[in-house]
């Protein structure tokens, strides 16, 4: 299942990130220890741990390593702390998440997304503590607050209905435009003040709203 190939192949994708300006060594040793290849199409296994973004399935993407560990970086998660992930996608980034003892709320609109991460998870022994299939403008108000939010896809505007499931001091990492997006934070500050930041150009699949759920 993991390789001593596989895991040559993360150390050096784990030198490539820090050289790219990832910094934080708790996001460089989660990603270090989660084999990438079985998130993705076994077509694809030899490129698995090259900083690419790849095609799965419902016409989505698996992120670029270095995408994955930047949002994670910003997210500056601290163990038992609750994140609301919007796209599980295959769940990679549900996993590093996971192992860096987050307890993470994920949703995802693509039902064959839901299923294979739910094996993935399965195979792997590790679960998130909330996991559903539905539209993620709407997030998890059930589940609210959350210490930090991450979005996984690139909105066209700020998801309004997303920030305030956030809890106050809690951070929200959400990129944000139409074709290409600039990465955001968003800091609350108070019931109605949130703080942002910028942090560069990103290309993300769109996050899209379903209108059937």
């Amino acid at each position: 299942m993991d390789s001593y190939k596989h895991q040559g192949n993360r150390r050096r994708l784990i030198e490539k990130l820090r050289t790219k300006g990832i910094e934080d060594d708790n996001v460089l040793e989660a990603m270090g220890r989660i084999p990438r290849h079985l998130f993705m199409d076994s077509a694809f296994e030899d490129f698995a741990y090259e900083d690419k973004a790849f095609p799965i399935a419902a016409q989505q993407t698996i992120s670029h390593p270095s995408t994955v560990a930047l949002q994670t970086e910003l997210m500056h998660v601290q163990p038992g702390e609750k994140v609301l992930e919007i796209g599980t996608g295959s769940g990679y980034q549900t996993m590093v998440l996971l192992e860096m003892g987050a307890q993470v709320y994920t949703i995802e609109r693509q039902k064959e997304l839901v299923d294979f991460s739910r094996r993935i998870f399965e195979k792997l022994g590790k679960r998130p503590r909330h996991q559903s299939f539905g539209d993620g403008y709407k997030g998890l108000p059930a589940f609210a607050p959350f210490h930090k939010i991450i979005v996984t896809a690139g909105a066209p505007s700020i998801p309004t209905r997303l920030l305030p499931q956030l809890m106050i001091g809690g951070l929200a990492v959400i990129p944000i435009g139409e074709k290409e997006q600039k990465m955001f934070t968003f800091l609350r500050v108070d019931e109605t003040k949130y703080e942002q930041m910028e942090f560069g150009d990103f290309r993300f699949v769109p996050m899209l709203q379903s209108k059937e759920l």
